[in-house]
C-alpha cells in the first residue's frame, strides 16, 4: 500500500481501492491507548500509522484501503473523511439499513431500540493517513464478522456500555459478500467518481 501510495504521488500510478477481507487481527493507529486493548494475547496486533485507535479485523468484514490523490480532488481532508462516511451510508441505505454519522463519534453508526433508549452500534469505522497529498488506510464495514472478536478491544475507545458493534448478519440483513462489493463500488463512483 505504501509504494502504491508514494507511486501515485509521483504521478506514476492511478488511484486505487483496494476490497480485502483479512484474517482476524488487531490494527492499532496513532491515537490507540494502552487500556483499549482488552486482551492482548487473543489476536496478532499491528501498530499502524493511520489515525484512530485499536480495530479489530477478520473474516466477515470488508476492509476498504482507499489510495486517492487528495491534491487534485482540492486537498480538503474533512471533505474526504465525510465522503468515506457518506459511501458507507449510501451502501448501507441500499440495503434498507438507516444508519449515519453522529457527533464527536468517527465512523457510521445504527440506532438499537431493540437494545433500549438511547443505544446505537457501530457498523463501519474508519481510520486514515495522508502522505504527500495522498490518501491510504481507509474503512471496515462489518457485514457477518463473529462480534465476539471486539471484546478484545474497546472499539475506538469507546467503552460507553449504550454503544455496542453490530453487523448486517446481526440485523438480519443477508448479503453476501459479492453483493455488498458490487453496491460498495457503485456507490464509490456516486460519492468520488469514477
Amino acid at each position: 500500500m505504501e509504494a502504491r501510495v508514494e507511486a501515485i504521488a509521483r504521478g506514476e500510478a492511478p488511484e486505487l481501492v483496494w476490497l480485502l477481507e483479512h484474517p482476524a487481527l488487531i490494527t492499532a493507529g496513532t491515537s490507540a491507548g494502552e487500556g483499549e486493548l482488552l486482551v492482548s494475547d487473543r489476536f496478532p496486533v499491528f501498530r499502524t500509522g493511520r489515525g484512530g485507535r485499536y480495530t479489530y479485523h477478520g473474516p466477515g468484514q470488508r476492509v476498504g484501503y482507499v489510495m486517492l490523490d487528495l491534491k487534485a480532488r482540492g486537498g480538503d481532508v474533512r471533505k474526504f473523511v465525510h465522503d468515506l462516511e457518506e459511501w458507507l451510508i449510501r451502501t448501507l441505505a441500499a440495503f434498507g439499513m438507516d444508519a449515519g454519522r453522529r457527533k464527536g463519534r468517527i465512523g457510521v453508526w445504527v440506532e438499537r431500540p431493540d437494545k433500549g433508549d438511547g443505544f446505537e452500534d457501530k457498523i463501519a469505522a474508519l481510520g486514515i493517513r495522508v502522505r504527500k497529498g495522498v490518501t491510504f488506510h481507509g474503512v471496515s464495514l462489518n457485514v457477518s464478522p463473529d462480534l465476539s472478536h471486539f471484546s478484545a478491544i474497546m472499539p475506538c475507545g469507546i467503552s460507553e456500555q449504550r454503544y455496542g458493534v453490530t453487523s448486517f448478519a446481526d440485523l438480519g440483513v443477508k448479503a453476501s459478500m459479492a453483493e455488498v462489493d458490487d453496491v460498495l463500488h457503485a456507490k464509490f463512483e456516486e460519492v468520488f467518481g469514477g
